[in-house]
Protein backbone atom coordinates (compact mmCIF):
# COMPACT_ATOMS: atom_id res chain seq x y z
CA UNK A 1 0.00 0.00 0.00
CA UNK A 2 1.74 3.40 -1.02
CA UNK A 3 1.78 6.05 1.53
CA UNK A 4 -0.89 9.23 -0.16
CA UNK A 5 2.32 11.43 1.23
CA UNK A 6 5.34 9.64 -0.80
CA UNK A 7 7.01 11.59 -2.89
CA UNK A 8 9.68 11.09 -5.48
CA UNK A 9 13.25 11.63 -4.23
CA UNK A 10 16.17 12.41 -6.05
CA UNK A 11 16.63 8.82 -8.64
CA UNK A 12 12.90 8.84 -8.97
CA UNK A 13 11.97 6.24 -5.34
CA UNK A 14 9.02 7.43 -3.41
CA UNK A 15 9.90 9.12 0.32
CA UNK A 16 7.35 9.27 3.04
CA UNK A 17 6.47 11.49 5.21
CA UNK A 18 7.76 9.46 7.95
CA UNK A 19 11.30 8.82 6.10
CA UNK A 20 11.89 12.70 5.94
CA UNK A 21 11.68 12.85 9.43
CA UNK A 22 14.05 10.29 10.05
CA UNK A 23 16.36 11.91 7.61
CA UNK A 24 15.79 14.89 9.46
CA UNK A 25 16.44 13.62 13.02
CA UNK A 26 19.33 11.50 12.21
CA UNK A 27 21.41 14.85 10.66
CA UNK A 28 20.07 17.07 13.83
CA UNK A 29 21.90 14.74 15.68
CA UNK A 30 24.95 15.08 13.76
CA UNK A 31 24.49 18.94 13.96
CA UNK A 32 25.02 18.57 17.49
CA UNK A 33 28.13 18.33 17.72
CA UNK A 34 28.98 21.60 16.45
CA UNK A 35 28.37 25.57 17.93
CA UNK A 36 25.23 26.99 17.17
CA UNK A 37 24.01 30.06 18.00
CA UNK A 38 20.71 30.82 19.78
CA UNK A 39 19.46 32.33 16.68
CA UNK A 40 20.20 29.09 14.90
CA UNK A 41 18.53 27.11 17.30
CA UNK A 42 15.46 29.21 17.17
CA UNK A 43 15.60 28.79 13.27
CA UNK A 44 15.90 25.04 13.59
CA UNK A 45 13.13 24.50 16.01
CA UNK A 46 10.96 27.54 14.82
CA UNK A 47 10.98 28.00 11.26
CA UNK A 48 8.25 25.19 10.78
CA UNK A 49 6.08 26.67 13.30
CA UNK A 50 6.12 30.36 12.08
CA UNK A 51 5.70 29.20 8.34
CA UNK A 52 2.04 27.32 9.32
CA UNK A 53 1.84 30.72 11.51
CA UNK A 54 1.65 33.06 9.08
CA UNK A 55 -0.27 30.67 6.40
CA UNK A 56 -2.74 30.50 9.23
CA UNK A 57 -2.92 34.09 10.09
CA UNK A 58 -1.55 36.37 7.63
CA UNK A 59 1.60 38.17 7.99
CA UNK A 60 2.58 40.30 10.98
CA UNK A 61 1.96 43.31 11.38
CA UNK A 62 4.44 46.40 10.55
CA UNK A 63 5.40 49.20 12.33
CA UNK A 64 7.93 51.63 10.27
CA UNK A 65 10.17 53.95 12.12
CA UNK A 66 11.03 57.48 10.46
CA UNK A 67 12.43 60.52 11.02
CA UNK A 68 15.10 62.57 9.66
CA UNK A 69 19.26 61.92 10.34
CA UNK A 70 20.47 61.18 13.42
CA UNK A 71 16.89 61.15 15.87
CA UNK A 72 18.15 57.75 17.17
CA UNK A 73 15.90 55.85 14.73
CA UNK A 74 18.24 52.81 14.97
CA UNK A 75 18.89 53.14 18.71
CA UNK A 76 14.87 53.00 19.40
CA UNK A 77 14.80 50.09 17.29
CA UNK A 78 17.79 48.31 19.42
CA UNK A 79 16.26 49.29 22.39
CA UNK A 80 12.50 48.04 21.14
CA UNK A 81 14.47 44.48 20.12
CA UNK A 82 16.46 44.31 23.19
CA UNK A 83 19.27 43.87 21.32
CA UNK A 84 21.98 45.18 19.32
CA UNK A 85 20.71 44.85 15.41
CA UNK A 86 20.54 48.35 13.63
CA UNK A 87 24.22 49.52 13.52
CA UNK A 88 24.49 53.02 15.42
CA UNK A 89 26.99 56.04 15.21
CA UNK A 90 26.75 59.20 16.50
CA UNK A 91 26.65 60.44 12.91
CA UNK A 92 23.91 61.62 10.83
CA UNK A 93 23.05 58.58 7.36
CA UNK A 94 24.49 55.84 8.84
CA UNK A 95 20.87 54.02 8.26
CA UNK A 96 20.35 54.00 4.48
CA UNK A 97 18.43 51.05 3.10
CA UNK A 98 14.74 49.42 5.15
CA UNK A 99 16.01 46.97 7.23
CA UNK A 100 13.47 44.78 8.95
CA UNK A 101 13.24 42.74 12.15
CA UNK A 102 11.10 40.39 13.94
CA UNK A 103 9.96 42.31 17.18
CA UNK A 104 7.71 41.77 20.49
CA UNK A 105 5.54 43.78 23.30
CA UNK A 106 3.24 42.72 26.04
CA UNK A 107 3.02 38.98 23.69
CA UNK A 108 2.27 40.68 20.31
CA UNK A 109 4.43 39.96 17.54
CA UNK A 110 5.39 42.52 14.59
CA UNK A 111 7.84 43.24 12.42
CA UNK A 112 9.41 46.24 12.83
CA UNK A 113 11.21 48.57 9.94
CA UNK A 114 14.50 51.03 10.41
CA UNK A 115 14.47 53.88 8.15
CA UNK A 116 17.39 56.11 6.90
CA UNK A 117 16.53 60.13 7.90
CA UNK A 118 14.57 61.62 5.90
CA UNK A 119 15.31 64.85 4.38
CA UNK A 120 13.14 67.29 1.91
CA UNK A 121 15.60 68.71 0.09
CA UNK A 122 17.85 65.27 -0.65
CA UNK A 123 20.41 65.10 -3.83
CA UNK A 124 22.37 62.11 -4.36
CA UNK A 125 22.39 58.67 -2.46
CA UNK A 126 20.07 61.03 -0.12
CA UNK A 127 17.30 60.99 -1.98
CA UNK A 128 17.54 56.95 -2.47
CA UNK A 129 17.32 57.27 1.64
CA UNK A 130 14.11 59.31 1.53
CA UNK A 131 12.32 57.30 -1.33
CA UNK A 132 13.23 53.80 0.89
CA UNK A 133 11.65 55.97 4.24
CA UNK A 134 8.55 56.69 1.83
CA UNK A 135 8.36 53.01 0.92
CA UNK A 136 8.78 51.79 4.30
CA UNK A 137 5.67 54.68 5.23
CA UNK A 138 3.18 53.16 2.50
CA UNK A 139 3.58 49.41 3.36
CA UNK A 140 3.52 49.65 6.99
CA UNK A 141 0.46 49.51 9.37
CA UNK A 142 1.67 52.24 11.90
CA UNK A 143 4.74 54.44 12.08
CA UNK A 144 6.54 55.71 14.33
CA UNK A 145 7.96 59.28 13.66
CA UNK A 146 10.78 60.01 15.89
CA UNK A 147 11.95 64.06 16.65
CA UNK A 148 14.72 65.29 18.57
CA UNK A 149 12.97 66.62 21.35
CA UNK A 150 16.59 68.46 21.93
CA UNK A 151 16.89 70.34 18.94
CA UNK A 152 12.45 71.18 18.34
CA UNK A 153 10.47 70.38 15.61
CA UNK A 154 12.85 71.25 12.19
CA UNK A 155 11.40 72.43 8.65
CA UNK A 156 12.35 68.58 7.58
CA UNK A 157 10.30 67.21 10.73
CA UNK A 158 7.43 69.41 9.32
CA UNK A 159 7.81 67.90 5.83
CA UNK A 160 7.63 64.78 7.58
CA UNK A 161 3.87 65.39 9.16
CA UNK A 162 2.85 66.31 5.69
CA UNK A 163 4.06 63.18 4.60
CA UNK A 164 2.31 61.30 7.55
CA UNK A 165 -1.03 62.93 7.12
CA UNK A 166 -1.35 62.39 3.65
CA UNK A 167 -0.55 58.50 4.30
CA UNK A 168 -3.23 58.57 6.48
CA UNK A 169 -1.40 55.73 8.69
CA UNK A 170 -1.93 55.80 12.53
CA UNK A 171 1.44 57.63 13.92
CA UNK A 172 2.62 57.80 17.32
CA UNK A 173 4.97 60.24 18.26
CA UNK A 174 8.02 59.81 20.11
CA UNK A 175 10.33 62.34 21.17
CA UNK A 176 13.42 61.04 21.62
CA UNK A 177 16.41 62.09 23.66
CA UNK A 178 14.58 62.87 27.20
CA UNK A 179 16.54 61.27 29.25
CA UNK A 180 15.53 62.90 32.57
CA UNK A 181 12.45 64.66 34.21
CA UNK A 182 14.17 68.03 32.75
CA UNK A 183 13.85 66.89 29.59
CA UNK A 184 9.92 66.60 29.41
CA UNK A 185 9.28 70.30 28.82
CA UNK A 186 10.77 69.76 25.45
CA UNK A 187 8.42 66.61 24.82
CA UNK A 188 5.86 68.48 24.97
CA UNK A 189 6.55 71.34 22.63
CA UNK A 190 6.00 68.85 19.98
CA UNK A 191 2.44 68.65 20.45
CA UNK A 192 2.22 72.07 18.41
CA UNK A 193 3.31 69.29 15.12
CA UNK A 194 -0.72 67.80 15.43
CA UNK A 195 0.15 64.29 15.65
CA UNK A 196 -1.40 64.02 19.09
CA UNK A 197 0.32 63.17 22.16
CA UNK A 198 4.30 62.89 21.89
CA UNK A 199 5.81 60.40 23.56
CA UNK A 200 8.89 61.02 25.77
CA UNK A 201 11.12 58.56 25.22
CA UNK A 202 15.52 57.87 25.68
CA UNK A 203 16.28 55.32 23.21
CA UNK A 204 19.98 55.45 24.85
CA UNK A 205 18.42 54.29 28.83
CA UNK A 206 15.26 52.83 27.49
CA UNK A 207 13.12 55.52 29.36
CA UNK A 208 9.39 56.07 28.52
CA UNK A 209 10.00 53.35 25.71
CA UNK A 210 7.45 50.88 27.33
CA UNK A 211 4.80 53.57 27.27
CA UNK A 212 5.48 54.43 23.78
CA UNK A 213 4.94 50.45 22.91
CA UNK A 214 2.04 50.08 24.82
CA UNK A 215 0.64 53.18 22.56
CA UNK A 216 2.21 51.25 19.34
CA UNK A 217 0.34 48.06 20.05
CA UNK A 218 -3.03 49.97 20.55
CA UNK A 219 -3.37 51.28 16.99
CA UNK A 220 -1.80 48.08 15.48
CA UNK A 221 -3.37 45.17 13.84
CA UNK A 222 -3.72 41.84 14.48
CA UNK A 223 -2.37 40.74 11.00
CA UNK A 224 -0.98 43.69 8.19
CA UNK A 225 -3.11 45.39 5.97
CA UNK A 226 0.04 46.89 4.06
CA UNK A 227 2.70 44.67 4.35
CA UNK A 228 4.71 43.20 1.13
CA UNK A 229 2.00 40.91 0.69
CA UNK A 230 -1.20 40.17 2.63
CA UNK A 231 -2.89 36.63 2.27
CA UNK A 232 -6.04 35.91 0.46
CA UNK A 233 -8.22 38.11 -2.37
CA UNK A 234 -6.55 38.22 -5.35
CA UNK A 235 -3.35 37.75 -6.41
CA UNK A 236 -1.26 41.14 -7.45
CA UNK A 237 0.73 41.24 -10.88
CA UNK A 238 2.89 44.66 -11.51
CA UNK A 239 2.90 45.31 -15.06
CA UNK A 240 6.86 47.06 -15.20
CA UNK A 241 9.43 47.85 -17.32
CA UNK A 242 11.16 50.87 -19.05
CA UNK A 243 8.67 53.49 -20.74
CA UNK A 244 6.85 52.76 -24.37
CA UNK A 245 6.98 49.14 -23.84
CA UNK A 246 3.43 48.38 -23.63
CA UNK A 247 2.32 48.57 -20.14
CA UNK A 248 -0.90 50.43 -20.60
CA UNK A 249 -1.84 48.59 -23.50
CA UNK A 250 -1.62 45.23 -22.10
CA UNK A 251 -3.72 46.15 -18.92
CA UNK A 252 -6.71 48.10 -21.24
CA UNK A 253 -6.45 44.88 -23.16
CA UNK A 254 -6.86 42.22 -20.17
CA UNK A 255 -9.51 44.98 -18.38
CA UNK A 256 -11.63 45.24 -21.82
CA UNK A 257 -11.42 49.22 -21.77
CA UNK A 258 -9.65 51.75 -22.23
CA UNK A 259 -8.60 51.74 -18.12
CA UNK A 260 -5.27 53.74 -18.52
CA UNK A 261 -3.72 56.50 -20.84
CA UNK A 262 -2.35 55.29 -23.81
CA UNK A 263 0.20 56.79 -25.74
CA UNK A 264 3.64 56.84 -28.03
CA UNK A 265 5.24 59.31 -25.77
CA UNK A 266 7.59 57.86 -23.51
CA UNK A 267 6.13 58.28 -19.49
CA UNK A 268 2.58 58.90 -20.04
CA UNK A 269 1.41 56.65 -16.90
CA UNK A 270 2.83 58.43 -13.52
CA UNK A 271 0.79 56.99 -10.79
CA UNK A 272 0.28 53.16 -10.37
CA UNK A 273 -3.06 52.26 -11.97
CA UNK A 274 -5.22 49.19 -10.43
CA UNK A 275 -7.78 46.77 -12.09
CA UNK A 276 -9.30 43.51 -11.14
CA UNK A 277 -9.16 41.70 -14.51
CA UNK A 278 -10.75 38.27 -14.95
CA UNK A 279 -8.49 36.11 -16.62
CA UNK A 280 -8.32 31.89 -16.81
CA UNK A 281 -11.56 31.55 -14.32
CA UNK A 282 -9.70 33.83 -11.40
CA UNK A 283 -9.55 37.37 -10.90
CA UNK A 284 -6.65 38.91 -11.07
CA UNK A 285 -5.21 42.08 -9.59
CA UNK A 286 -2.95 44.21 -12.05
CA UNK A 287 -0.64 47.14 -11.47
CA UNK A 288 0.40 49.32 -14.50
CA UNK A 289 3.10 51.17 -13.22
CA UNK A 290 5.98 54.12 -14.44
CA UNK A 291 8.01 53.35 -17.04
CA UNK A 292 11.46 52.82 -15.11
CA UNK A 293 14.17 55.09 -16.58
CA UNK A 294 17.30 55.63 -14.84
CA UNK A 295 18.53 54.87 -11.61
CA UNK A 296 16.66 56.13 -8.98
CA UNK A 297 19.41 58.53 -7.34
CA UNK A 298 19.33 60.37 -10.83
CA UNK A 299 15.52 61.07 -11.04
CA UNK A 300 14.31 64.29 -10.70
CA UNK A 301 10.62 65.85 -9.80
CA UNK A 302 7.77 64.20 -11.18
CA UNK A 303 9.86 61.13 -12.75
CA UNK A 304 11.44 60.39 -8.84
CA UNK A 305 8.16 60.08 -7.26
CA UNK A 306 6.83 58.08 -10.31
CA UNK A 307 9.54 55.99 -9.74
CA UNK A 308 9.52 55.83 -6.14
CA UNK A 309 5.25 54.58 -6.47
CA UNK A 310 6.58 51.73 -9.42
CA UNK A 311 9.23 50.41 -6.57
CA UNK A 312 5.71 50.07 -3.80
CA UNK A 313 3.84 48.88 -6.28
CA UNK A 314 6.46 45.63 -6.91
CA UNK A 315 6.54 45.42 -3.07
CA UNK A 316 3.04 45.15 -2.59
CA UNK A 317 3.11 42.66 -5.79
CA UNK A 318 3.05 38.83 -5.13
CA UNK A 319 4.55 38.03 -8.97
CA UNK A 320 5.93 40.81 -11.27
CA UNK A 321 5.54 40.60 -15.32
CA UNK A 322 8.62 42.28 -16.98
CA UNK A 323 7.54 43.82 -20.35
CA UNK A 324 10.54 43.93 -22.96
CA UNK A 325 9.59 45.48 -26.44
CA UNK A 326 10.35 42.60 -28.84
CA UNK A 327 11.65 44.79 -31.65
CA UNK A 328 14.02 46.53 -30.01
CA UNK A 329 17.35 45.21 -28.63
CA UNK A 330 17.70 44.01 -24.92
CA UNK A 331 18.64 47.10 -23.08
CA UNK A 332 20.61 47.83 -19.71
CA UNK A 333 17.36 49.08 -18.53
CA UNK A 334 15.53 45.91 -19.35
CA UNK A 335 18.32 43.96 -17.37
CA UNK A 336 18.02 46.10 -14.45
CA UNK A 337 14.22 45.62 -14.15
CA UNK A 338 14.54 42.24 -13.58
CA UNK A 339 17.25 42.28 -11.24
CA UNK A 340 14.82 44.45 -9.70
CA UNK A 341 12.14 42.11 -9.31
CA UNK A 342 15.12 39.43 -8.24
CA UNK A 343 16.08 41.96 -5.03
CA UNK A 344 12.21 42.73 -4.46
CA UNK A 345 12.48 38.69 -3.50
CA UNK A 346 9.20 38.57 -6.03
CA UNK A 347 7.85 36.02 -8.50
CA UNK A 348 8.71 36.73 -12.30
CA UNK A 349 7.10 36.66 -15.36
CA UNK A 350 9.07 37.28 -18.38
CA UNK A 351 6.67 39.20 -21.46
CA UNK A 352 8.18 40.00 -24.69
CA UNK A 353 5.64 42.58 -26.16
CA UNK A 354 4.74 43.24 -29.80
CA UNK A 355 5.67 39.68 -31.10
CA UNK A 356 2.96 40.08 -34.12
CA UNK A 357 5.20 42.98 -35.36
CA UNK A 358 8.61 40.51 -35.66
CA UNK A 359 9.33 39.31 -39.04
CA UNK A 360 12.01 35.94 -38.99
CA UNK A 361 15.11 37.89 -39.15
CA UNK A 362 14.07 39.57 -35.65
CA UNK A 363 12.98 36.48 -34.02
CA UNK A 364 16.39 35.02 -34.95
CA UNK A 365 18.69 37.72 -33.37
CA UNK A 366 16.13 38.32 -30.30
CA UNK A 367 16.94 34.58 -29.30
CA UNK A 368 20.54 35.54 -29.57
CA UNK A 369 20.37 38.77 -26.76
CA UNK A 370 18.15 36.42 -24.85
CA UNK A 371 20.73 34.02 -24.63
CA UNK A 372 23.37 36.36 -23.87
CA UNK A 373 21.64 39.33 -22.02
CA UNK A 374 19.39 37.26 -19.65
CA UNK A 375 21.09 34.10 -18.97
CA UNK A 376 20.77 34.51 -15.07
CA UNK A 377 17.28 34.22 -15.29
CA UNK A 378 16.19 30.98 -17.45
CA UNK A 379 14.22 29.61 -14.96
CA UNK A 380 11.53 32.91 -15.66
CA UNK A 381 8.69 31.65 -17.60
CA UNK A 382 8.37 33.64 -20.97
CA UNK A 383 5.32 34.88 -22.84
CA UNK A 384 5.43 36.41 -26.49
CA UNK A 385 2.71 38.11 -26.89
CA UNK A 386 0.94 41.10 -28.20
CA UNK A 387 -0.55 43.64 -26.09
CA UNK A 388 -2.17 45.39 -29.30
CA UNK A 389 -4.38 42.77 -30.76
CA UNK A 390 -4.17 40.53 -27.30
CA UNK A 391 -2.75 37.44 -28.97
CA UNK A 392 -1.23 34.85 -26.75
CA UNK A 393 -2.51 36.42 -23.59
CA UNK A 394 -4.23 33.18 -22.81
CA UNK A 395 -0.60 32.39 -22.11
CA UNK A 396 0.16 34.88 -19.38
CA UNK A 397 -2.33 32.65 -16.91
CA UNK A 398 -0.10 29.38 -16.90
CA UNK A 399 2.85 31.57 -16.62
CA UNK A 400 1.70 33.42 -13.48
CA UNK A 401 -0.02 30.48 -12.14
CA UNK A 402 4.03 28.37 -12.45
CA UNK A 403 5.75 31.17 -11.13
CA UNK A 404 3.20 31.78 -7.90
CA UNK A 405 3.21 27.79 -7.20
CA UNK A 406 7.40 27.90 -7.08
CA UNK A 407 7.06 30.87 -4.83
CA UNK A 408 5.12 29.46 -2.07
CA UNK A 409 7.25 26.00 -2.36
CA UNK A 410 8.19 24.46 1.02
CA UNK A 411 10.36 21.83 0.46
CA UNK A 412 10.64 18.70 3.43
CA UNK A 413 13.82 19.27 5.58
CA UNK A 414 14.09 15.63 5.45
CA UNK A 415 13.92 15.80 1.69
CA UNK A 416 15.67 18.45 1.21
CA UNK A 417 18.84 17.17 3.26
CA UNK A 418 18.57 13.54 1.54
CA UNK A 419 18.71 14.82 -2.06
CA UNK A 420 22.11 17.54 -1.15
CA UNK A 421 23.57 14.50 0.55
CA UNK A 422 23.37 12.73 -2.82
CA UNK A 423 24.79 15.75 -4.55
CA UNK A 424 27.42 16.08 -2.45
CA UNK A 425 28.53 12.56 -2.85
CA UNK A 426 28.85 12.81 -6.49
CA UNK A 427 30.41 16.74 -6.96
CA UNK A 428 31.84 17.34 -3.58
CA UNK A 429 32.96 20.90 -2.77
CA UNK A 430 37.09 21.60 -3.71
CA UNK A 431 39.28 21.08 -1.86
CA UNK A 432 41.28 24.16 -0.66
CA UNK A 433 44.21 24.61 1.28
CA UNK A 434 44.00 21.22 2.61
CA UNK A 435 40.71 21.36 3.79
CA UNK A 436 37.64 20.44 2.18
CA UNK A 437 34.12 22.08 4.10
CA UNK A 438 31.35 19.99 4.81
CA UNK A 439 27.46 20.53 4.58
CA UNK A 440 26.30 19.30 7.78
CA UNK A 441 22.50 20.30 7.51
CA UNK A 442 20.29 22.43 5.58
CA UNK A 443 16.79 23.97 6.41
CA UNK A 444 14.25 26.10 4.17
CA UNK A 445 13.67 29.13 6.50
CA UNK A 446 11.17 30.44 4.62
CA UNK A 447 8.81 30.97 1.52
CA UNK A 448 8.16 33.74 -0.58
CA UNK A 449 10.42 33.72 -2.05
CA UNK A 450 11.76 30.46 -0.96
CA UNK A 451 15.42 30.65 1.09
CA UNK A 452 17.44 27.88 2.37
CA UNK A 453 20.41 27.97 5.13
CA UNK A 454 22.82 25.59 4.90
CA UNK A 455 24.73 24.61 7.89
CA UNK A 456 28.40 23.99 7.05
CA UNK A 457 32.29 22.69 8.49
CA UNK A 458 34.15 25.62 6.50
CA UNK A 459 33.29 28.19 4.02
CA UNK A 460 31.39 27.43 0.83
CA UNK A 461 32.73 29.14 -2.61
CA UNK A 462 30.11 31.47 -4.21
CA UNK A 463 30.54 29.04 -7.85
CA UNK A 464 29.66 25.89 -5.41
CA UNK A 465 26.55 27.96 -3.99
CA UNK A 466 25.34 28.39 -7.65
CA UNK A 467 26.19 24.83 -8.64
CA UNK A 468 23.91 23.79 -5.33
CA UNK A 469 20.83 26.61 -6.39
CA UNK A 470 21.17 24.99 -10.17
CA UNK A 471 20.92 21.20 -8.83
CA UNK A 472 18.12 22.39 -6.60
CA UNK A 473 15.88 23.85 -9.34
CA UNK A 474 16.76 21.23 -11.47
CA UNK A 475 15.40 18.74 -8.40
CA UNK A 476 12.30 20.77 -7.52
CA UNK A 477 11.58 23.12 -9.94
CA UNK A 478 11.08 26.65 -8.97
CA UNK A 479 10.54 28.11 -12.61
CA UNK A 480 9.31 31.51 -11.93
CA UNK A 481 10.92 32.45 -8.46
CA UNK A 482 14.21 33.21 -7.14
CA UNK A 483 15.99 31.45 -4.30
CA UNK A 484 18.24 32.27 -1.97
CA UNK A 485 20.71 29.92 -0.20
CA UNK A 486 22.61 31.68 2.62
CA UNK A 487 25.44 29.26 4.18
CA UNK A 488 26.15 29.66 8.17
CA UNK A 489 29.65 28.26 8.94
CA UNK A 490 29.98 26.36 12.34
CA UNK A 491 32.81 24.94 13.88
CA UNK A 492 32.92 21.38 16.12
CA UNK A 493 32.00 22.10 20.47
CA UNK A 494 35.45 21.99 21.77
CA UNK A 495 36.07 19.07 24.56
Amino acid sequence: MTDETARPDAAGAPISAEDDGSVERALRVGLDEFELSAEDEALLDTHDALLGDEARHGPLPVVAVVGRPNVGKSSLVNRILRRREAVVEDVPGVTRDRVSYEGEWGGRRFTIVDTGGWESHATGIHLRVAEQAEIAIELADVVMFVVDATVGATDDDEAVVKLLRKSGKPVVLIANKVDDQRGEADATALWNLGLGEPWPVSALHGRGSGDALDAVLEVLPQVSAHGAYAQGGPRRVALIGRPNVGKSSLLNKLAGAERVVVDTVAGTTRDPVDELVELGGKTWRFVDTAGIRRRVHQTRGADFYASLRTHTALEKAEVAVVLIDAEQPIAEQDIRVVQQVIEAGRALVIAYNKWDLLDEERRYYLEREIEKELVQVPWAPRVNLSARTGRHLDRLVPALETALESWDTRIPTGRLNAFLGEVVAAHPHPVRGGKQPRILFATQASTRPPRFVIFASGFIEAGYRRFLERRLREQFGFDGTPIEVSVRVREKRRR
